[in-house]
């Protein structure tokens, strides 16, 4: 039997598809805060977390820049180059460190055209992560910031594999699109209800469920819609 590669998409492959898909990747190591794609950049390889997770963040315009989707084992990183788009819009960062599959950009068109069940898996995977953009967008309009706080923290922990993750500042000001000053005083509401503890950059998830309570419609909705379009090639 064909070994899971760790991935969800790559896993929803039939077995020979993704035997021959993981032998053609290059296993990697990321590093907490690497850039692995910058806006404007061409896109030189597609990333499949296995233990990291990614950023996807958006430009730093006249304020600061804002988080906009959070990509873990459940997906992937670089897959807009099979919407013949090259460059990337998003800055791609590394916010967990830890071990992914990677492919060049112009083997995995090739695979992907030649392979049509890969070819709907991935572009299901691209309308669900294009949906959670919109969402983000959106939940940091209308949201209050503890809610957003509680759902970016319910995010990261389904990624993390466990109760501890690094969080710096940086990253928390990316997340709410606020800047620093303000970064404080929402982590220590969270920490006085006792749903996390957060030092020295690092934060522990006391109280899964108090965060699911606080956290806004959008992570039960982010969820659903990943269920919905992608449950079924799960195997």
């Amino acid at each position: 039997m064909v070994p899971r590669s760790g991935n969800a998409l790559v896993d929803a492959l039939s077995r020979r598809e993704r035997e021959k898909f993981i032998a053609a990747c290059e296993r990697v190591e990321l590093t907490l805060g690497d850039t692995l794609c910058k806006p404007g950049e061409q896109i030189q390889h597609v990333y499949f977390p296995l233990s990291s997770y990614i950023s996807l963040i958006t430009p730093k315009g006249a304020s600061e820049s804002l988080e906009v989707g959070l990509v873990g084992r459940e997906g992937s990183f670089g897959l807009t180059i099979l919407l013949d788009i090259e460059t990337s819009s998003l800055q791609g960062l590394t916010q967990g460190a830890g071990s992914a599959l990677r492919m060049t950009a112009q083997q995995l068109r090739r695979r992907a055209k030649a392979t049509p069940q890969m070819q709907k898996i991935f572009n299901r995977y691209l309308y669900v992560l294009m949906a959670q953009v919109a969402q983000t967008a959106a939940c940091s309009r209308f949201h209050h910031l503890e809610a957003r706080l509680a759902r970016w923290l319910l995010m990261t922990h389904d990624r993390a594999r466990g109760n501890v993750f690094p969080l710096t500042h940086v990253f928390l000001a990316h997340m709410l699109g606020v800047r620093r000053a303000g970064v404080t005083t929402v982590a220590r509401r969270l920490q006085t209800e006792k749903l996390i503890t957060y030092s020295r950059g690092v934060v522990r998830v006391l109280d899964r469920e108090g965060l699911e309570a606080l956290a806004c419609p959008c992570y039960r909705a982010f969820n659903e819609m990943y269920r919905a379009h992608l449950s079924d090639h799960q195997n």
